[in-house]
């Protein structure tokens, strides 16, 4: 039996929904679980999910459950499997890491907290996911720009092919752009193009989930960013979570320069995440050259369009 109705926030990467993920955490009650379905992360997260994921944004459904149903349960059960995680264990370290995490779920579970799955790579397993685990669903939306200028900055490249190899997430999904998928498949194109085509493909499927899914949580990271002490507001309330006077300082904290003193013992991820969050909606705008930015526009106009506005280009 789940400890509590889960919650997943996801959406594509660079959308913000680390941020999101962890301010909504900051709720009493709630166990941040982070990206089971990172094929990169299959050993840290070991503990907590032992199934595998061969692909960037693996597509589970009806079809091929039998794979991964067991491993996603047991994680959103907070039932946390030491034995398999001391299988990676190779310091002391990392031994009081795995006892703590181990630790931190117990209590979790014996407190009934509602697990939330901080997971992009999850995009296309949201449907499965929300009817499989009845869970509440939060999907960011970033601007095209903004997703690209991310990805360009850290040189983050796609294998389009993993989408191809795919053939269930191609028909479910994806099936009319096969063609560009495959042109970029067999040939690596330049990081910008990759991330226009990218955002075009996730926010398609965006816009079919708006459709079909309207009980799901549907935010803008920029319209967040720029008022996040009532975005947030209006996120715990629409999830049932209690927003506290200690989620309100965390959210302030994480989204306000100067307002609270890094802990000395903080976590290196939560460090990462302070920001002053209404001026990052524009830092597309240094990172891409108008040439970049005029690239990114034509490619993902047919899509965008029902985000954004001529006056937000």
């Amino acid at each position: 039996m789940m400890p509590a109705k889960p919650i997943l926030v996801t959406g594509s990467h660079r959308s913000g929904t680390t941020w999101v993920g962890r301010m909504l955490a900051a709720a009493p009650s709630v166990l941040y679980i982070h990206e089971l379905f990172n094929p990169t992360l299959s050993r840290k997260n070991r503990g907590i999910c032992r199934a595998r994921f061969d692909y960037w944004f693996t597509y589970v459904s009806a079809a091929n459950e039998q794979n991964y149903y067991r491993e996603i349960r047991q994680a959103l059960e907070l039932r946390y499997n030491l034995p398999a995680k001391l299988q990676t264990v190779r310091s002391r370290r990392a031994l009081q890491r795995a006892i703590r995490e181990r630790n931190q779920f117990a209590q979790s579970r014996r407190k009934r907290a509602r697990p939330l799955l901080k997971d992009p790579i999850a995009f296309f397993s949201a449907e499965w996911l929300a009817a499989r685990f009845a869970m509440d669903v939060v999907v960011l939306i970033r601007h095209p720009a903004a997703f690209a200028g991310s990805l360009k900055v850290k040189n983050w490249r796609f294998p389009f092919s993993h989408f191809l190899e795919q053939p269930l997430l191609m028909e479910a999904y994806l099936h009319p752009y096969e063609v560009e998928i495959a042109q970029f498949a067999q040939k690596e194109q330049d990081v910008v193009d990759q991330a226009a085509l990218l955002w075009k493909l996730i926010h398609y499927v965006i816009l079919q989930f708006g459709q079909k899914r309207p009980d799901w949580l549907f935010v803008r990271h920029e319209d967040l960013s720029q008022d996040s002490a009532a975005g947030f507001r209006s996120l715990f309330a629409r999830l049932g979570l209690d927003y506290s006077a200690e989620a309100a300082r965390t959210i302030q904290a994480y989204s306000v320069p100067g307002v609270a003193p890094v802990p000395a013992d903080e976590d290196q991820l939560f460090t990462a995440l302070r920001r002053d969050s209404a001026a990052n909606v524009w830092t597309w705008k240094e990172r891409l050259t108008p040439v970049e930015i005029g690239r990114v526009r034509d490619r993902v106009a047919e899509i965008s369009q029902a985000f954004y506005v001529e006056t937000e280009w």
